[in-house]
């Protein structure tokens, strides 16, 4: 009988983690894809790169992410840096809500472009009633 050592059980398990159906789908490969690069060779990367703990919560810290991600693109799209801090016509805490709850939107399903366009109207009467 041949005995696996510890090595070689914690590659198998990192293996099957970055394996799973939702870590293929939703990571390795739309990102292979982005870096034009074969979803095994990505797959290894994150082997050498990863501990057993980042791997164990790989999906969830995407996931995260991913609305982190979100807040930020709102906050672009909706040239919040320079309503904010250039012309201080809008409040980190208006845009802060204004951002969340749009996102929320996004999140349950809204079409993106749909919801930015409600965000600009609802920016510019943040605007008008500003100072």
């Amino acid at each position: 009988m041949i005995s696996m050592d510890d090595e070689a059980k914690l590659e198998l398990m990192k293996d099957r983690i970055v394996k799973t159906y939702v870590c293929q789908k939703d990571i390795i490969k739309p990102l292979s894809k982005d870096f034009d690069c074969t979803p095994e060779e990505l797959e290894h990367i994150f082997f050498e790169k990863l501990d057993m703990s980042q791997l164990l919560a790989f999906h969830a810290t995407f996931e995260t992410s991913q609305y982190e991600c979100l807040i930020n693109k709102l906050h672009a799209d909706l040239r919040l840096c320079w309503f904010i801090g250039t012309l201080e016509l809008v409040s980190k805490d208006d845009a802060d809500e204004l951002k969340v709850k749009l996102a929320q939107k996004i999140m349950d399903g809204q079409d993106y472009s749909d919801v930015l366009k409600e965000g600009q109207k609802e920016l510019f009467e943040l605007i008008k009633n500003s100072k």
